[in-house]
């Protein structure tokens, strides 16, 4: 086993990635001085040729757009979970040299919907049809009892999602954006569109809402975000999912069994406070 472990986040654009932030303060809680985190910008064109140059010293890599799918043909195996949605956010670089790739995005949504005690719903609603919106599609797989009515933009991605859908088996029933105001009435809502884009809902959420998950986290928080807060809803933001999905990833590139979930928040918390 070499004397320092290498591990980093590729992806293009990187330089705003939290992922550095997150894995370094888990380190440090841990004690893992010989260990270092990094981010690199690599694009699709210049992935195989990094994935090649990794040497013994590194233990995994945390991937994000555009290289989610383009890393799967250059990995050994991936894990159910990952081959769900066909996108790999994890590569763990094991001891007999094997490039295994994981998916930590979908139980890291999972679990930080069980922290604020969101263990089951009888139904929810997607806001958004993109690569996050399969990914909360897979997590509701695991919670979700019922329907999922995801509002979407056009035929197409209404057609994608019913796709998942099935793939996952999750019950999915499609609306038009233009309606997405009827999401809130759902339990949970999980908000996966770019920044803005739910600007103009803030105004009609409900008294009382239930739970709304933002996949947001910078400017936070989001119109929608706030609005739901100041009704008595409950609301998680992208930086709560951005630290489980990092918990999950530590703990398997490291091998230790528990991640310092606290102290990742803080140090994410700190990072966003002073940009």
């Amino acid at each position: 086993m070499p004397a320092t472990r290498r591990a980093a986040v590729l992806g293009s654009p990187i330089a705003h990635s939290l992922s550095p932030v997150l894995h370094r303060a888990a380190y440090a809680a841990l004690g893992l001085d010989t260990w270092s985190y990094d981010r690199f910008e690599v694009d699709e064109a210049g992935l195989p040729g990094f994935v090649e140059g990794l040497d013994e010293s590194w233990a995994g890599l945390s991937l994000t757009m555009p290289l989610k799918r383009a890393i799967i043909p250059l990995l050994d195996a991936i894990s159910d979970t990952a081959a769900s949605v066909e996108a790999v956010n994890t590569v763990v670089l094991t001891d007999d040299g094997r490039r295994v790739g994981d998916n930590t995005d979908i139980p890291g949504l999972v679990a930080a919907l069980r922290e604020r005690g969101v263990e089951k719903v009888d139904s929810a609603a997607v806001l958004g049809a993109g690569a996050t919106a399969s990914s909360a599609l897979a997590a509701l797989s695991r919670i979700c009892t019922g329907p999922v009515t995801a509002y979407v933009r056009s035929e197409a991605r209404a057609e994608e999602m019913r796709g998942w859908g099935a793939r996952l088996g999750v019950d999915v029933r499609t609306a038009d954006w233009a309606h997405a105001d009827r999401a809130f009435a759902a339990p949970l809502v999980i908000a996966t569109t770019p920044a803005g884009t739910t600007d103009a809902l803030a105004a009609e959420v409900p008294d009382a809402p239930g739970t709304l998950f933002d996949v947001l986290y910078h400017p936070w928080p989001t119109p929608l975000a706030a609005a739901w807060s100041e009704r008595g809803g409950a609301v998680l933001g992208g930086l709560d999912l951005l630290v489980h999905q990092a918990v999950l990833q530590v703990e398997q590139m490291t091998g230790v069994a528990e991640a310092p979930l606290a102290a990742m928040r803080a140090a994410g918390e700190r990072a966003l406070a002073v940009t």
